[in-house]
């Protein structure tokens, strides 16, 4: 055997192993995933479909960044929020719409309520006129206006969410429900200043334009502390311990960048039970091994040979499916198969072309690089109209804003191209081995 089939096995045989730890057993949570990524339709939970306000964004940024971080601060609040669930979907459908999948979730309302709010902190405080008396207006309400001081570079400053450090749901020590803010450096000289001008005096905790509470500037013991050094507690009202873990979440990953409108959206039952997913894992298994059957008969060493290079290809597909990671949804499944079924037809196309190499007299080496180079065109041009193919749905796909269309094309590029890695490299090497063996002497083993 030469030295470079040598070393090219044993890469393989490493790459082999290599998979094989990733996704044995199949629920391991090697790379801080937990098993495969299962879609809505395997798994159940709810699907939406946002619109995107781009003349709303801030006019520095570029549509395509300000779509990419929005979609990365929806990412943030549903991991926070759900973080026992499957990993989420969230990708931009074209260019002003936003997919978002939550497998797992069935209740739709708390995931609209979580995506879409903008969780905009302020901090206000109320006006007075030259007698030092509080402004009202004409019907009579307070009038409160943004609190502002001066930051570290001389110029006045709002005192906003931008400022905060983090946002911690707790329970206070009457057991009441509160948000603990706390700000960074620049905010908590801010929020000095402020709660100096306004000792004895309320400073209002705004949540999007809503008043969620009013504490008074106080000592420490007044029954209306929520104010103390870079801190601030928000609580009161109506606010549940699921509420204020809701707040938390949205102050933490802030403000959207752009607002949303939300044009679709879906509780999605899982459309095959656990029943049906063990039978069809069952079918696939008698369907694999009667190819396996199939390939050892009719073509013997060669179909040996087949086997080791899919059963290696496979391991390595479902090996980018976690990793990428890949989400499994009924189209995935068919597409997976499809492309098992091409580095099937590979394997026979190269197998073929050796054979009437090896029946016009030809050596067994010389057979497997004539009859691979010879498969090798209808393999490539095969692929290529694939992979087009493939670049047309999820094209439409991402058009339709279809997530099982663009599934199929993503899933089905990705095994065609391991199939093409599968032949040219596994089962070309695999040949090459068997060809400087003691088996060449055999052209009974190779159905000749």
């Amino acid at each position: 055997m030469q030295r470079k089939n040598k070393v090219t096995l044993v890469i393989i045989l490493a790459l082999f192993a290599f998979s094989l730890w990733v996704i044995l057993p199949i629920d391991s949570t090697r790379f801080g995933r937990q098993g495969m990524r299962l879609g809505l339709d395997l798994k159940g939970g709810t699907q939406l479909i946002y619109e995107a306000d781009l003349s709303q964004k801030d006019p520095t940024m570029t549509d395509e960044a300000a779509m990419d971080a929005t979609v990365q601060k929806i990412q943030e609040r549903i991991m926070n929020a759900f973080g026992g669930v499957s990993e989420p979907i969230v990708q931009t459908q074209g260019t002003d719409r936003i997919l978002v999948q939550i497998p797992g979730i069935r209740d739709v309302d708390k995931a609209t309520e979580l995506i879409g709010a903008t969780a905009l902190l302020e901090f206000k405080e109320l006006q007075y006129d030259d007698s030092g008396n509080i402004i009202t207006d004409d019907e009579g309400n307070v009038v409160w206006v943004v609190a502002t001081a001066v930051g570290a570079d001389g110029e006045q400053h709002e005192l906003t969410g931008n400022y905060l450090k983090s946002a911690t749901a707790t329970i206070t020590e009457d057991n009441s429900p509160a948000v603990l803010v706390e700000f960074n450096e620049e905010g908590a000289t801010l929020f000095e200043q402020i709660t100096e001008n306004n000792w004895h005096k309320q400073i209002a905790i705004v949540i999007d334009n809503e008043i969620i509470s009013a504490p008074s500037v106080l000592p420490e013991e007044s029954v209306q502390k929520g104010i103390s050094g870079g801190k601030a507690l928000i609580s009161g009202g109506d606010m549940t311990l699921d509420d204020a873990k809701l707040l938390a979440v949205q102050l933490n990953s802030g403000a959207l960048n752009v607002p949303l409108t939300i044009i679709k959206q879906q509780d999605i039952d899982p459309t095959l039970g656990s029943d049906s997913i063990d039978k069809s894992i069952t079918a696939g298994i008698i369907g694999i091994a009667l190819l396996v059957i199939f390939l050892i008969s009719y073509y013997r060493l060669l179909g040996l040979v087949a086997c080791c290079a899919l059963a290696i290809y496979s391991s390595l597909v479902l090996m980018i499916f976690k990793l990428y990671p890949v989400t499994i949804t009924l189209p995935g499944m068919a597409a997976f198969v499809l492309s098992l079924g091409m580095a099937v037809d590979a394997n026979i196309l190269i197998f073929e072309r050796m054979k009437e190499e090896l029946r016009g007299g030809r050596t067994l080496g010389a057979s497997v690089e004539r009859g691979f180079s010879r498969a090798w065109t209808a393999i490539r041009d095969s692929n290529i109209t694939t992979f087009i193919a493939c670049a047309i749905l999820w094209w439409f796909g991402n058009m339709l804003t279809e997530p099982k269309i663009v599934g199929f094309a993503q899933t089905l590029f990705i095994g065609v191209a391991l199939s093409m890695f599968s032949a040219i490299t596994i089962t070309h090497t695999l040949l090459r081995v068997c060809s400087s063996s003691r088996l060449a002497k055999k052209l009974s083993l190779f159905k000749v």
